[in-house]
Order: C-alpha cells, then sequence, then structure tokens
C-alpha cells in the first residue's frame, strides 16, 4: 500500500510545487492512516489544513483502496 500512496502523492505534488511547496510521506499505518510532512511553502501556508484535505487526502483515498485520513505531522 505504501508504494501506491508514493504513486498518488507524485500526482498531487506538481501542484503543490507550483505554489512552493511539497509533501513527504512518514509513514501508512495498517489501518489506512497516512502521515505527511507538509514543506515549503506549505508548511507555514494558513491554508494547508484544506490543502491536505481538500486536495491530498482526497486524491489518496480515490487513488488507493483502503485509506481512511491523511494527517500531518511536524
Amino acid at each position: 500500500m505504501e508504494e501506491r500512496v508514493r504513486k498518488a502523492l507524485e500526482n498531487v505534488r506538481p501542484y503543490l510545487k507550483a505554489d512552493g511547496g511539497d509533501v513527504e510521506l512518514i509513514e501508512v499505518t495498517k489501518d489506512g492512516i497516512v502521515k505527511v510532512k507538509l514543506i515549503g511553502a506549505c508548511s507555514s501556508c494558513p491554508m494547508s489544513q484544506m490543502t491536505l484535505r481538500a486536495g491530498v487526502e482526497r486524491a489518496l483515498i480515490r487513488e488507493v483502496p483502503g485509506i481512511r485520513r491523511v494527517e500531518a505531522v511536524n
């Protein structure tokens, strides 16, 4: 499942990079929780939680069966 998550993140990454940010995969838990670290401009952006939910989480849930949610870690 982790490899599929990595592939899905590659599809999202260009949108984040266009705004000076990026995302780093930290962990995929057995119960379908993906932990990521927002880096670059995304780490301090006031809209980062919206980006995480509406962009990253939605894309991962759509592309990788079994993913329940995405959490940002520091």
